[in-house]
């Protein structure tokens, strides 16, 4: 049976890696999942900021003022909650680091848990640097909307590196369910580009005075629902596919658990839309974004091998 890339030998620990305790499998799984958490928080809190309209409570970067790096009393609420949001990214920051040291400390050495890592590690200061640009474009949305995808990226990374660190081989699938994993991924990321882009053109741009993408609201908004309803549709084609055919428990496990998640992403949209977006109903379904990203990565990551 297929396995993943199996490790490397071990290497000689040198230098500055005998500082580092050499951590179990189990340690670098939490300190994935700690990943996964705190730029789930980094999600939400971001959109804190924007559904406040506290984009600009710190009116620069990187410091918060341009006397200032924290923020002063006549900022008021939105300086404290987009100070911080910047703040969390720090905890970020120390996440990803203290990940990136485990998987490269992790014997014997893992070539693909340290490229998955080193990724999203590198993707920290990539999103500190956008962030930083959107408030000196004051809040131009197309750099907000990127400012937003790159957490669920460092999430897909993280879930990737995690589901690769199992050491039981992968389980043979049917064409049809790797066909439905690889659909429900591209599906998912298209519903949430696009959510983006819904948010963008709609009422919270992260200050009263900050224009919109242009686009039409209503008119993006249906096309983000039509794409939610392909996207329900294929993971109710893979819920059943899973249950038909010889497939893993955990991926019918993981199947059922994206299409409840689905489901409830789905009627937080419906009734945010129908209520005329209420920052709190958005923020929630901004979570859920998140949590979908984790859990069709975990998906596509126990999809298997092919069949023989």
């Amino acid at each position: 049976m297929t396995t993943e890339t199996p490790p490397s030998a071990t290497e000689p620990v040198k230098g500055f890696w005998r500082l580092v305790p050499e951590p179990s499998l189990d340690a670098v799984r939490r300190w994935g999942w700690a990943s996964v958490i705190v730029n789930i928080g980094i999600v939400i809190t971001g959109g804190l900021v924007r559904l406040t309209g506290s984009g600009l409570g710190c009116p620069t970067w990187p410091s918060c003022t341009d006397s200032s790096y924290v923020p002063h009393a006549a900022l008021g609420v939105h300086g404290a909650i987009e100070f911080g949001n910047r703040m969390l990214g720090f905890v970020v920051a120390l996440v990803a680091i203290g990940t990136w040291l485990a998987v490269m400390r992790y014997r014997p050495i893992r070539r693909d848990l340290r490229r998955l890592a080193t990724a999203a590690a590198l993707g920290v200061p990539l999103q500190a640097v956008i962030g930083g640009i959107s408030v000196l474009t004051g809040l131009n949305p197309w750099i907000v909307s990127a400012h937003f995808l790159v957490s669920p990226i460092i999430i897909t990374l993280t879930v990737s590196m995690m589901r690769r660190s199992r050491t039981s081989p992968y389980p043979h699938t049917p064409p049809v369910v790797r066909a439905l994993a690889t659909a429900s991924v591209v599906a998912v990321w298209l519903t949430v580009a696009l959510g983006t882009l819904v948010t963008g053109a709609g009422p919270h741009s992260g200050d009263p005075g900050i224009g919109r993408n242009g686009f039409d609201e209503e008119l993006i908004s249906q096309l983000h629902a039509d794409v939610v309803f392909g996207l329900v549709g294929i993971t109710i084609a893979l819920v059943i596919a899973t249950r038909v055919t010889a497939t893993s428990r955990t991926l019918r496990k993981l199947a059922a658990w994206l299409f409840a998640a689905e489901l409830l992403q789905g009627v937080v949209g419906f009734t945010q839309y129908f209520t005329h977006l209420p920052w709190g109903l958005v923020l929630i379904h901004m979570a859920f974004a998140a949590l979908l990203i984790a859990l069709v990565t975990a998906v596509y990551a126990e999809r298997g091998t092919p069949a023989t």
